[in-house]
């Protein structure tokens, strides 16, 4: 049962939820090929044959896949996909634009978000915001897999895949590229970082994360998250949301400071390894969740905070 996984890069580098869904892939009991689509991506074909268990890297290169548009990539899937019994990405913003493409191209149903692979066709998969878990078999020919990379490890090093060039799939003509607006920060990406500091609508205004909340995460060498609340209430933007309909993440310490603990956020961070709560409602749903909660008023707990994790030698001084 060859699987194909669709590489997530920047055609600089490899991201991390790639190597975590080559995990997901081998669990399947067969080979296991990536898929680099880009254009300059030679470092990171290299990168994705160094991880263990691929067999073999494909490489389609050209202006076409330079931004990685949903319409290409998923064509280029599609005439590839034959040849496969499974065709997976990381369940992050690319992979769900692209597979459910793919999936309709295919005329086949998509198993979204997999937190473990049980057979070659069988996979466990969150339901109603991560209260249950349900257990799909698929009887599709190719089955089309996204992945919640937080659910797995990353593959080891060491591998020494063969990489071989692909021909590009016709062009379906129906997106082109503009530009983009990317928002810069010296932080950790989100969905990738080791600890994250989060602030809710308890916050009150952008002014507040600025004086609260990030000077904490700079300390720890922190993340900054949010809320959908906070979000919403325009605080912060929109790419710093944890939870159902934002990010999935699961940092080795997640820090929520005036954050309830809605259904829909704890869906987004609940597999976090310890978990700190900061909150004024000690009947918060966060506290059921959280390893440690503190009752009390974050505008005083949050620089208190930073001031002794300064005392005791972490962060910036």
């Amino acid at each position: 049962m060859t699987a194909l996984v669709l590489a997530e890069h920047d055609n600089v580098s490899l991201k991390e939820a790639t190597s975590k869904t080559v995990t997901a892939a081998a669990a399947l009991g067969g080979p296991v090929h990536v898929l680099i689509a880009g254009e300059g991506a030679g470092a990171a074909a290299e990168a994705a044959a160094k991880l263990a268990g691929v067999e073999k890297v494909l490489v389609a290169e050209g202006p076409l896949y330079a931004h990685q548009l949903a319409e290409p990539v998923a064509a280029l899937i599609v005439k590839l996909a034959p040849a496969y019994a499974a065709v997976l990405a990381p369940a992050t913003a690319s992979g769900k634009n692209i597979l459910p493409r793919v999936a309709a191209l295919l005329d086949v149903a998509q198993i979204s978000e997999i937190l473990s692979v049980e057979g070659p066709d069988t996979f466990t998969r969150p339901i109603y915001a991560g209260n249950a878990i349900q257990t799909v078999k698929s009887a599709d020919k190719i089955k089309v897999i996204t992945v919640r990379t937080t659910a797995f490890k990353n593959a080891a090093e060491g591998g020494s895949a063969a990489i071989e060039k692909v021909e590009a799939a016709a062009d379906p003509g129906v997106s082109s590229w503009v530009n983009e607006e990317l928002s810069k920060s010296e932080r950790p990406e989100l969905v990738s970082a080791k600890i994250i500091v989060s602030g809710g609508r308890a916050l009150a205004s952008s002014e507040n994360f600025h004086t609260y909340i990030e000077p904490l995460a700079d300390t720890l060498g922190a993340a900054v998250g949010a809320s959908r609340a906070a979000v919403d209430a325009g605080y912060v933007p929109n790419d710093y949301q944890v939870g159902q309909t934002g990010k999935v993440v699961a940092p080795t310490l997640y820090i929520a400071l005036g954050i309830s603990g809605a259904i829909q956020h704890l869906a987004g961070m609940k597999d976090s390894k310890v978990i700190v709560a900061i909150n004024k409602d000690e009947e918060a749903p966060i506290f059921q969740v959280a390893d440690y909660g503190l009752v009390g008023d974050l505008f005083k707990l949050a620089p208190e905070l930073k001031a002794e994790l300064e005392a005791q030698g972490i962060g910036k001084r």
